[in-house]
Parts: C-alpha cells; sequence; structure tokens
C-alpha cells in the first residue's frame, strides 16, 4: 500500500489523481489532502478517506474547515511543508499552482519522500537547487506533465538512462498549438479571455490554458526538460500536434525515434507517476490507432508566439533568470485573467523581463526573492 499526500487536492491534476486511487483502493492510501481555499471539497474528501490530516494554504480557509469540523488543521507554507514530511506519507503529489510547490517539494525529498510532480514552476523556478537534492537524497522525482511523463516512458522504453547520455539527440515536445494555432500577431489583439479559456483539446485550469494559448507552457516544459534530463536547451524542440495524441518524441543518434501515443488525458500520466510502470490497468480509454488516423506535425510561428525562444534564452542566462520569468509571466497571466491588460500583453512583459532579472546566485532564498520582485516589476509595469 502506497500512502499519499496530495497537495492541491481540489484543482484539475488534484481531482484526476483522486479518481486514480479510486481505481486502485488496494494499491494506493491517500493520507493527507492539502488546498488552497476549497475547504468544503477538502472535508468531503477527508470523509470519503477517513484522512485526518488536512491543510489549506490560505488561513481563513483552514480556521473555517477547523471550525466547521472540530478538526485540527494547518495552514499556510508551513502547514503543507508539515503534511509533506509526515512519516506516515510514501509519495507526495504537489499539484499546487505556481511557486508555492517549490518549499514542500524541498522538505519532502529532504524527507526522502518519493514526487509526484505536475507544478511546471516547481523545476522551471528551483530545478538548480531541486535537481542535486533528488540526487543526493537518491528518491525518485516523477513528472506528471503529460510531455515529460512521455519522454520518461521513451526513455525507459529505449533503456536509455535518465540524463539521455545513452544515444539521445534530441528530445521533441509536441503542442497542440492551442486555441490561437496559425493566427497573426494582429489578430492576437483582439483576443478576449473566453476565447482564451477554450483549449481545443486539453480541459485545465486557467493559468495553464493561458500558458497554452501564449505556448509559454512549452517555454516551461523546455526548462524542465533541461532540469529532468540534463541537457542543454538546444536540444529540446517544440513541435506544433493539434490532435494531441502524440505526447512527446524522443530521438535518437541514429536517426530512428520513439514517441509515447495516447488520448488527451492526465489520467494515465498521473497513474505512471504513482506506480512508475505500466502494469495496472488504464484510468482512460486505450488509444486506437484506427480511430486516430491523421496525425499531423507542423512548425510553430516563432515570430508571433516568442515564448519558447523567451525561456530558452532564461535558462542559458542562468541564475534566477528562470525564477524571473516564470514569476512575471505568472503575475501577468493572472493580470489578463483578471481583465487588467489583453492578452499579447503577457508576452510582451515576459520578454521585456529578460533583461530586468536579479544578478545573483541560486538559493532557496533568492529564487524565493527573485520570483516576488518579478511580481512587483509586472504590477508596476502595469500601472504605468
Amino acid at each position: 500500500m502506497k500512502r499519499i499526500a496530495i497537495l492541491g487536492c481540489t484543482g484539475s491534476i488534484g481531482t484526476q489523481t483522486v479518481e486514480v486511487v479510486r481505481k486502485h483502493p488496494g494499491e494506493l492510501q491517500i493520507v493527507a489532502l492539502a488546498a488552497n481555499t476549497d475547504h468544503s471539497r477538502v472535508a468531503a474528501l477527508a470523509h470519503e478517506f477517513k484522512v485526518n490530516r488536512v491543510a489549506m494554504y490560505d488561513p481563513s480557509a483552514a480556521e473555517r474547515l477547523a471550525q466547521a469540523t472540530n478538526w485540527k488543521v494547518l495552514a499556510q507554507m508551513d502547514g503543507l511543508v508539515e503534511l509533506a514530511t509526515d512519516p506516515e506519507v510514501d509519495l507526495v503529489v504537489v499539484s499546487v499552482a505556481g511557486m508555492i510547490g517549490l518549499e514542500p517539494t524541498l522538505a519532502a525529498i529532504s524527507a526522502s519522500k518519493e514526487i509526484a510532480l505536475a507544478s511546471k514552476e516547481v523545476l522551471v523556478a528551483g530545478g538548480a537547487i531541486v535537481m542535486p537534492a533528488v540526487r543526493e537524497a537518491g528518491v525518485s522525482l516523477m513528472p506528471i506533465d503529460s510531455e515529460h511523463s512521455a519522454v520518461l516512458q521513451c526513455l525507459r522504453g529505449a533503456n536509455a538512462s535518465y540524463d539521455t547520455s545513452a544515444g539521445v539527440d534530441r528530445i521533441i515536445l509536441t503542442a497542440s498549438g492551442g486555441p490561437f494555432r496559425g493566427w497573426t500577431i494582429d489578430k492576437l489583439r483582439t483576443v478576449t479571455k473566453a476565447q482564451a479559456l477554450n483549449h481545443p483539446t486539453w480541459n485545465m485550469g486557467g493559468k495553464i490554458t493561458i500558458d497554452s494559448a501564449t505556448l509559454m507552457n512549452k517555454g516551461l516544459e523546455i526548462i524542465e526538460a533541461c532540469w529532468l534530463y540534463d541537457v542543454p536547451p538546444g536540444r529540446v524542440e517544440v513541435v506544433v500536434h493539434p490532435q494531441s495524441v502524440v505526447h512527446s518524441i524522443v530521438k535518437f543518434h541514429d536517426g530512428s525515434a520513439l514517441a509515447q501515443l495516447g488520448h488527451p488525458d492526465m489520467k494515465l500520466p498521473i497513474q505512471y507517476a504513482l506506480f512508475g510502470t505500466h502494469g495496472h490497468a488504464g484510468p482512460s480509454k486505450a488509444w486506437d490507432p484506427l480511430l486516430t488516423p491523421n496525425l499531423t506535425f507542423e512548425e510553430y510561428d516563432r515570430n508571433t508566439f516568442i515564448s519558447p525562444d523567451l525561456a530558452r534564452s532564461a535558462f542559458t542566462s542562468g541564475g534566477v533568470a528562470p525564477t524571473f520569468l516564470n514569476g512575471v509571466n505568472e503575475e501577468a497571466v493572472n493580470a489578463f485573467l483578471r481583465d487588467e491588460i489583453p492578452f499579447l500583453r503577457i508576452q510582451e512583459l515576459c520578454a521585456e523581463s529578460l533583461e530586468c532579472s536579479p544578478k545573483v546566485g541560486v538559493s532557496l532564498e533568492n529564487i524565493l526573492n527573485a520570483d516576488a520582485e518579478a511580481r512587483t516589476w509586472v504590477r508596476n509595469q502595469i500601472s504605468r
């Protein structure tokens, strides 16, 4: 029985993780739950799974949950860290929004927990300290991200090493193209929030859906790949694949390639991260080649969608530059969702921010400070 803590249990990934656990009651057990504000949903899940370890990041939500249940409810970052390091927990699913996941991930690694990581920002902002910690602790960090789960499955299928030293030439990340595939810069000036949130193939939360629309999700995945597989950004490519069936491709020095295919459903990468094998019944509909016979690939417009190249530049700059870019993007996306800026202003702010990143070394303190500075910088730019 693998005992699991889910940080971010009420979000898209957390909810689907719960669905996977329900299908394997004899092998997976939820023992800790955390969320931001949805205390009623946490209470329902805690009752269902008989969980007595709960935390709410929002302190007022923690107080309301405690009053409604008479439970001891942990709160804020200390609460997330306490759950992530609980002796009764074997594996921590990190699916909280944004940078919030960094500190509990580091704490869980130090406590020798397995990690199933859905929060891109943990590696984008903190990969320089997270991956050395993983290696030093000798723990498993499994990506839930569908593209990086696919890369890992391809590497394992080829018996290639995790750091891509065994004959790997390129990692190819696929992108759906989002709702604005083929659009010009001029057309993007008229984008509405409803249009940006209308993803053609995936059902995701607001922030990641907007990242998909700007292609910043691919930029963040490039940085993730550099940390996960120890490759330079020049060896990570992005191609548009509108059907979202091929989730990633690994190309080898001999010219051959392996790809992982499946319907656009996050439950499969979640289950793979929890078990680390394909030895369990599928959590969703199996892929049938006859039902998706026309798989296509195309280049994306690098002049219109500049986010992937911005991410490459930030990673190459080193230090806390990826952290700063990530914070700027996150704050800009939130501003767009609040109708404070137009759609194109998101990537414009990200581009402008590359010259403003603090020139400091990498440490947890400097990463957290750079993230805070990035958000302040965006708010100042918007107010002007």
